[in-house]
């Protein structure tokens, strides 16, 4: 029989102040929103493959004389194949545009977490754990 020691590690009594708590809150707070923003960006993303590939199965249509429907809000209105494509380009750049400062916004908070998460550590050591679950 093989027996497994299992190291002890002396956990240490921190005092947590009022600040110190006030920045773990932040970084849950900004973690939480990363996670949002990261996901809101994965769903413009196959939005915008979306228009990708209605742009892609427009150009294949070999009758420039069909109008094309293009739904606006809750309603198709019918366009020609040179308006649709035009407005399937404008909707991409504008996904695009959002879908870039989204990203900026999550590497500004993540700046923010690695600032905070230094701090804490630096303070706490092994007592805290800044580190995501992936589960």
């Amino acid at each position: 029989m093989a027996a497994t020691m299992k190291k002890t590690v002396a956990v240490e009594d921190v005092n947590v102040t009022f600040e110190d708590q006030q920045k773990i809150n932040k970084f849950a707070r900004n973690t939480s929103r990363v996670t949002e923003l990261k996901e809101e960006i994965e769903a413009k993303k196959k939005l915008l493959q979306n228009l990708e590939d209605a742009s892609d199965d427009l150009m294949m249509f070999t009758d420039d004389s069909l109008l094309v429907p293009y739904q606006i809000g809750d309603v198709f209105i019918s366009h020609s194949q040179d308006e649709t494509q035009e407005m399937l380009e404008t909707a991409k750049e504008s996904l695009q545009e959002e879908i870039k400062g989204l990203e900026s916004r999550v590497s500004s908070i993540q700046g923010v977490l690695a600032d905070l998460k230094v701090q804490l550590y630096a303070k706490f050591g092994n007592n805290i754990n800044l580190e995501a679950d992936d589960s």
